[in-house]
């Protein structure tokens, strides 16, 4: 393995909580989540492209939504794969409760994977950056769709989605922000996290789904 391939720092199931413990001693807010709400779920899914397909439904939509489509996918076709994806028409697609649009979403990263244009194993080795520009490349994958790929599927522990409202929101509410608090602001807390800026967004989504169910 190269220089190149080894630039980047992951999270795992036996060092997420010690990153946690390290983070709340650093930053007294965050320490105050662990307190309150406890260690937060570590959330991975598998590097696969489900995965991605998965987080394509994600977008601009409630998680129970996108998986109810996913779900319903699976049940039209068995599996999620780029052939069964490819082989569903627009019409086949809004059965499945899925947009036009992320549709041909969805087709374009299943022909980037038959053509292997992306190869997913591959993606794995890259550092960060080399990730984000093979996958920016093709429709439909956007900045907020890779740092979630990148923090789920890959574990990549130094991201931060400044494009996720339930991060953003919980950051502001957590740092007592206005709402109107600007992206320079919000990056430039975020940035006292590094190298860990994933596993402390884990810890401001715990931050928020804890506060939303305590509502409720």
């Amino acid at each position: 393995m190269n220089q190149e391939t080894t630039r980047f720092t992951t999270f795992n199931s036996e060092n997420f909580r010690s990153i946690c413990d390290e983070l709340a001693v650093n930053d007294s807010d965050l320490g105050h989540i662990l307190q309150t709400y406890g260690y937060p779920p570590m959330w991975a899914r598998s590097n696969s492209f489900e995965t991605l397909v998965h987080i394509i439904l994600e977008q601009q939509v409630s998680l129970a939504s996108a998986l109810a489509t996913l779900n319903k996918l699976k049940q039209c076709t068995g599996n999620i794969t780029p052939d069964k994806m490819l082989s569903l028409d627009d019409e086949a697609m809004r059965a499945c409760y899925v947009s036009r649009q992320k549709a041909g979403y969805i087709r374009g990263l299943a022909m980037a994977i038959n053509n292997r244009t992306i190869d997913l194993t591959a993606l794995a080795e890259l550092p960060d950056d080399s990730v984000r520009a093979k996958l920016i490349r093709l429709k439909g994958i956007g900045h907020w769709t890779i740092d979630v790929y990148l923090m789920f599927a890959l574990q990549r522990a130094d991201l931060f989605p400044i494009g996720d409202l339930a991060a953003v929101n919980a950051l502001r509410r957590l740092k007592q922000l206005d709402k109107g608090g600007d992206k320079e602001v919000l990056t430039m807390i975020s940035d006292t996290w590094r190298p860990f800026r994933s596993v402390a967004s884990m810890m401001l989504w715990h931050y928020y789904l804890s506060r939303a169910k305590n509502k409720s």
